[in-house]
């Protein structure tokens, strides 16, 4: 089984009791801020970035 199964796996046997909201952080303009901040256009803009793959340039 590959990791990210078992990971899987794992999460679906959790307690729905024990589960808490994972605030995500993002930096703009030079300081870091939550997206759930965010208006509803830069939650948009914050959703459609394409995020930068160094490994996959390397190949």
């Amino acid at each position: 089984m590959m990791s990210s199964q078992i990971l899987a796996k794992q999460a679906e046997q959790l307690d729905p009791a024990l589960r808490t909201r994972c605030e995500v952080w993002t930096r703009v303009m030079g300081y870091f801020r939550p997206v759930s901040a965010f208006n509803v256009g830069k939650q948009g803009e914050f959703a459609e970035r394409l995020h930068f793959d160094e490994e996959h340039l390397r190949r």
